[in-house]
């Protein structure tokens, strides 16, 4: 059923990096798998590619509470701003990601540009909080609010019954193991419909906005730059509340080795991708705006239910089944995506072997998928959820400015890399600064949190010399690790 996948090394010319403790031999794309090994396909096109960025990019957020920008910022014209100016951030680290996913050829995202950039170590703890903790609370969380909102129409009059979020978010997670264990065809196309969807449901809210505004109702926008003014500590929380909402776009990264053409589709996905969901989160909020106060905004638990009550009468039961669309199609996006990252680092030697083998018919990573499930129920029936994500929600902003602080270093160590898309210099820098400018601040204003998430993180270095260099283990635990 399954079968170790084919593990060539780089030939032609091509960028060979050195073997180390824990690592095998890389893998490029582009080549074809010895005969009686079996490969994963690339069967991901620039429509699918462009779906799984936007699938995974547009959550639950905008449509919940996109309140935190708000809160910071104090004023409405400012918040606008910030939502355009963390497009435009986010789709600078995006094109740093472009120029990585052109000249590294691996899948694996942040994992493999650090394991190239910076060795083995940094990527080891980098795949050791996203497998243990960081996925599988991800994954609960937005499966949550998949099954709070699928609910809503059944319970328009009273509460949802907590075990019933929790049995209906337990099927959801289920299909989405189900769905990429199955086929990679299927998921892929799914993702398209549930793009689609989403935004169909931004639409929803955009058309009449735009009405409203052909219509006169511009008073929450007369003196836009007025109101409380933000906080010296304000404004850059702001900015980590809208980099969060965009933050999806290095997830095509995570399955190079699957994109057809990728020194064409993968920054051609990108860029459009970036384009559809700047403008559709800046539009969005401009609608929400026509119709409600600032004030209101930030009492209201969905701003989207309340948006559409107000304007679309019954028509607005229609808006949680969109949002809940919408969590599913990040469910099934990250999962496709991050379960590339676990094969990879299995090939590379630093997790266990059998999460690197592929299902010789159905041409998927069946383990590196699966190995997701049995955690991410644990966390949902017995995590604390939201405390682990504040824990660790610095940890994705510290290793993806390493990981672009990785390119300017490759630029001057291997200046001779293959470059088939390249970004000016100051890109680069200054994403990677602000990445790093997050991570300082909330070090600086949430130092208990964020210090137990960086304490949580650093159990990674005693795992690597534990589970990588130490090499006089028990028959009994190399057994266990699949080696």
């Amino acid at each position: 059923m399954l079968r170790k996948a084919s593990v060539p090394t780089a030939s032609n010319g091509k960028y060979s990096p050195r073997c180390s403790k824990g690592r095998s031999p890389s893998l490029e794309s582009g080549q074809l798998a010895p005969e009686g090994k079996v490969a994963l396909k690339q069967k991901v096109t620039l429509l699918r590619g462009i779906s799984i960025i936007i699938g995974t990019i547009i959550g639950a957020g905008i449509f919940i509470s996109p309140k935190g920008i708000l809160q910071n910022t104090g004023s409405v014209g400012m918040s606008l701003c910030v939502w355009a100016a963390c497009g435009l951030l986010s789709l600078f680290g995006a094109l740093c990601y472009a120029e990585l996913g052109t000249c590294i050829k691996k899948s694996g995202g942040h994992y493999t540009y650090i394991l190239e950039a910076f060795g083995p170590l940094p990527a080891f703890v980098r795949v050791w909080v996203e497998l243990l903790i960081i996925r599988p609370a991800a994954t609960a969380v937005i499966s949550l609010a998949f099954g709070r909102y699928i609910l809503e129409p059944f319970f328009m009059h009273c509460e949802i019954p907590e075990l019933a979020i929790k049995l209906i978010t337990a099927v959801g997670i289920t299909t989405v193991m189900v769905l990429n264990s199955t086929s990679v065809s299927w998921s892929a196309r799914i993702q398209i419909f549930l793009t689609f969807c989403k935004l169909v449901a931004i639409l929803i809210i955009i058309v009449p906005g735009v009405i409203q505004l052909i219509k006169g109702e511009t008073q929450h926008f007369k003196n836009a730059f007025a109101g409380n003014d933000a906080s010296v500590m304000g404004l850059p929380l702001a900015f980590y509340s809208g980099m969060y909402a965009y933050s999806g776009w290095f997830y095509l990264n995570f399955v190079t080795e699957e994109v057809e053409n990728p020194e064409k589709n993968i920054p051609l996905a990108i860029c459009i991708s970036m384009i559809i969901v700047t403008v559709g989160y800046v539009l969005t909020n401009v609608a929400y705006f026509t119709t409600i106060s600032a004030g209101e905004l930030l009492l209201s638990k969905a701003v989207a239910v309340t948006f559409a009550e107000r304007l679309m009468g019954n028509f607005s039961l229609a808006v949680p089944v969109f949002v809940a669309l919408s969590c599913f199609g990040s469910m099934n996006g990250g999962v496709f995506a991050v379960s590339r990252m676990f094969f990879v680092a299995s090939r590379e030697g630093h997790l266990p072997e059998i999460l690197s083998m592929i299902h010789v018919r159905k041409h998927t990573p069946l383990p590196a998928v699966i190995v997701l499930y049995p955690l991410t129920m644990i966390m949902l029936f017995n995590g604390d959820l939201y405390s682990l994500l504040n824990f660790l929600s610095f940890a994705r902003w510290l290793f993806i400015g390493l990981a672009v602080a990785g390119l300017i270093y490759l630029r001057y160590k291997r200046p001779d890399m293959p470059r088939p898309f390249k970004v000016p210099l100051f890109i680069p820098a200054l994403f990677s600064f602000t990445c790093l400018f997050m991570v300082a601040l909330s070090l600086y204003s949430d130092p208990v949190n964020t210090g137990i998430g960086f304490a949580i993180t650093l159990t990674g270095v005693p795992a690597y010399y534990l589970f990588i260099i130490w090499d006089k283990k028990p028959k009994w635990f190399r057994k266990l690790l699949g080696k």
